[in-house]
């Protein structure tokens, strides 16, 4: 059965999926992108691959973009304690490659090949990995196949599994049952998601609920964060601070009306609003929309501030740390289709708001079932809620101590995956 699945997958699945990819990178700048990095892949690994000291054991971490690669980030940086290790990263988009490519804990960064059998195996040959380390769920067949051909251990780490997961679908199943059984280990984020991969009949001794390193993740940049004074403290004396983060603009149209109407009856009120694109013409848009109904001003003119009550973050890369100046938070995406990372939030113990489609988030689930976190459908939602926990400190703090434990509760993957992986190397 696992050959006549090989054959499968080689012959109809991958040549129309490169086909798609050389149609797509017409229409896509990203694919586009992603193809030409990929051009040039075996020289370059080849040079730099020849200047790791060989003595060293060798751990290769992929992840399919920028926020897989952040649940790495806590496990690469404690084994980079360890002298004796080497640390290889691929991506397999533009995304997390472009971004990461200086990651200083990184030995080697390159773009996942082409998942080919002829590719998968040549660069497994290259750089002869003694782990391998997928995140989540990016995880490429022939590159698992190759490793086990060569006897390599291969580890799925903040791996999820819902019960309703396509993966769970008829013939699909099939395929994912021959290739969770050439995986050494799968650790998963809760014992929910445990559960889950018993259902594809592999032996369940490769199977341990660890927990999600994303929240190591967050509690370690929350610790530096608080160090940072990227806001003048004067600025902000005195005010009570509404983050919306990583927002699109169908969360803007719910929370701009609202807070327009709050910031009549509350002069201390300020807003932190972070665009999750904030490109040109998408910071042009919002002002032209807040002309004439508040002041706003741009994060990167602040020294220029006179009291206005929106500031529009301009800048990439710093919700996390402007998380910490909030007494409540918005996380974006939640309007839209997929709500965005609310342990950035919570971690400082405060409340987390966000829209109805959270769906994709276990954590935002869990703070709503908790009372960390505050649903909102729609506006007339939004000025209620909103209006209630500016005005009430008490049920205001309280949100925040159940948000800020549960984050908590959950730290300590990190260490757990680092024992397993210590156990094959």
């Amino acid at each position: 059965m696992k050959s006549l699945w090989k054959l499968i997958y080689n012959l109809i699945i991958i040549p129309p999926f490169y086909i798609l990819l050389q149609i797509g990178s017409l229409f896509n700048r990203k694919i586009k992108i992603g193809l030409k990095g990929r051009k040039r892949i075996f020289e370059e690994l080849i040079l730099n691959a020849a200047s790791l000291d060989k003595s060293k054991k060798l751990i290769w971490f992929h992840s399919s973009s920028l926020g897989e690669f952040e649940q790495a980030k806590p496990i690469i940086e404690e084994l980079k304690k360890n002298q004796g290790i080497n640390i290889l990263i691929t991506f397999f988009s533009p995304s997390g490659y472009e971004n990461s490519k200086k990651y200083p804990f990184a030995d080697l960064v390159s773009y996942l090949p082409f998942d080919s059998k002829a590719y998968a195996d040549k660069f497994v040959a290259i750089v002869r990995p003694n782990l391998a380390v997928f995140m989540r769920y990016d995880i490429w067949p022939n590159h698992i196949w190759a490793m086990n051909n060569l006897g390599i251990p291969c580890f799925i780490v903040d791996a999820t599994m819902k019960k309703n997961s396509p993966r769970k679908l008829p013939l699909i199943k099939n395929f994912h049952i021959i290739l969770f059984n050439d995986v050494t280990r799968i650790l998963t984020v809760s014992k929910e998601d445990l559960e889950g991969f018993k259902d594809f009949r592999f032996d369940s001794k490769k199977l341990t609920a660890v927990g999600d390193t994303r929240f190591d993740r967050v509690y370690e940049k929350s610790i530096a964060a608080k160090e940072k004074n990227i806001i003048r403290t004067d600025l902000l004396k005195g005010k009570k601070i509404f983050v919306a983060g990583s927002t699109w603009d169908i969360d803007e149209n719910v929370l701009l009306p609202v807070f327009i109407k709050i910031a009549g009856f509350e002069q201390n009120i300020i807003m932190l609003l972070v665009p999750h694109e904030p490109t040109i013409e998408n910071l042009e848009r919002i002002e032209n929309e807040l002309s004439g109904k508040i002041e706003s001003i741009r994060f990167s003119h602040l020294n220029s501030y006179k009291g206005e009550r929106i500031i529009i973050v301009d800048s990439i890369g710093i919700l996390l740390t402007l998380y910490a100046y909030g007494d409540l938070a918005f996380v974006g995406g939640s309007f839209k289709q997929n709500i965005h990372n609310v342990l950035e939030a919570a971690v400082y113990g405060i409340p987390v708001v966000f829209g109805p489609k959270i769906d994709n988030s276990q954590e935002s689930i869990e703070l709503l079932k908790r009372g960390g976190g505050v649903m909102i459908r729609n506006q007339r939602e939004a000025y209620r809620m909103l209006r209630t926990l500016l005005k009430d400190d008490n049920l205001r703090n309280e949100k925040g101590r159940i948000a800020a434990q549960y984050v908590r509760e959950n730290l300590g993957a990190t260490e757990k995956i680092l024992r397993e992986i210590y156990k094959v190397i």
